[in-house]
This record gives structure tokens, sequence and C-alpha cells, in this order.
């Protein structure tokens, strides 16, 4: 009877990585993947990004959010159209409301903890880490990739207290 019990186990716990294993394996930046086929800015604002043409993205996805305020996607492409046009306060503004929409949407709080770290802000960063390993069951590659960010911010960091820096009697400019 106990084997059977384990037997049993097994095979649920197999059922359920298997359930959860197209959520985490879904493309980490869109929720509605359709958006693109209905409205013909979003599209175009896509292929601007493809293109790295960011005030096109930016101009094509404002028009877009025009008809779809509430899209969680549009918004979080937004902010990363803004964020890669250095314009920080409106990123964090279209992220923010991507959350607001869609607390789970996981490309949006890897996206803001990123534009955390761009702006130095590495508490920001952290929160929307944590939020990340709330939302993701299994390893997902928008929390893989924040950790990354951090890890490579806080070296960063360290690098820039250099040994030469605390010589006593050497030249500190």
């Amino acid at each position: 009877m106990r084997g059977f019990a384990g037997l049993i186990s097994a095979i649920l716990l197999c059922a359920a990585i298997a359930a959860f294993a197209p959520i985490a394996a879904a493309d980490p930046y869109e929720a509605d993947p359709d958006l693109a086929t209905r409205d013909e800015d979003y599209a175009a604002g896509k292929r601007a990004v493809e293109k790295k043409d960011w005030a096109e993205a930016a101009r094509l996805f404002q028009r877009a959010e025009i008809r779809y305020p509430d899209q969680a996607d549009l918004q979080n492409i937004l902010g990363f159209s803004y964020r890669n046009l250095k314009q920080y306060d409106l990123a964090f503004k279209h992220y923010k409301r991507a959350i607001e929409i869609d607390p789970r949407h996981r490309g949006a709080h890897e996206y803001i903890g990123e534009t955390y770290l761009m702006t130095g802000d590495l508490a920001g960063a952290e929160m929307h880490l944590a939020a990340l390993k709330a939302i993701c069951l299994l390893p997902c590659e928008e929390l893989k990739d924040l950790e990354r960010a951090i890890a490579e911010y806080r070296a960063r960091k360290l690098s820039l207290f250099t040994p030469a820096m605390f010589r006593v009697g050497g030249n500190h400019g």
C-alpha cells in the first residue's frame, strides 16, 4: 500500500509540473500575443522595436494605447521603448501601469527592475526580483535575467572600489 501511495504522489507531481510547464515556457514579454494581429500600430511598433527604432516604436505604441489603454503587454513594450530612449520617467510610468493591470506580468517586473538598476536604484530592482521569485513557480527567463543584471550591477559597483583607491600616500587625484 505504501508503494502505491508513493506512485500516486509521483504521478500527481508529474501532472502538476506538466500543467505549469506551458506557463513557464510562454513568451516572457507577451501575455496577449494576439494583439499584434488585432492592431496594426502595435504590430508596426513591434517591427520598429526589432529595428531598434525606439522613437518610431514609442510613437506607434502611443497610438495603439489610445485603443488599448488597459493592455499590459502594450504598456510594457511602451515602457521598454522609452527606456531605450533614456526617458526613464516615462518608462517607469508605463511599467508601473503594466504591473497595475497585470501584477504577475513577468516581463514588466524584469524590465522595471533593469530600469531601476540603470538609474542606480538597487533596492527597487530587488523588490521586483522578489516579485518574480513569487510569480515564477518554476525558474523563468525573466527571473534569471534580472538576477544576472543585479549580479552584474553589484560586480560593477565593487570594481569601482579598487585597492589602489585605498593606498596610503598614493596619488588620489
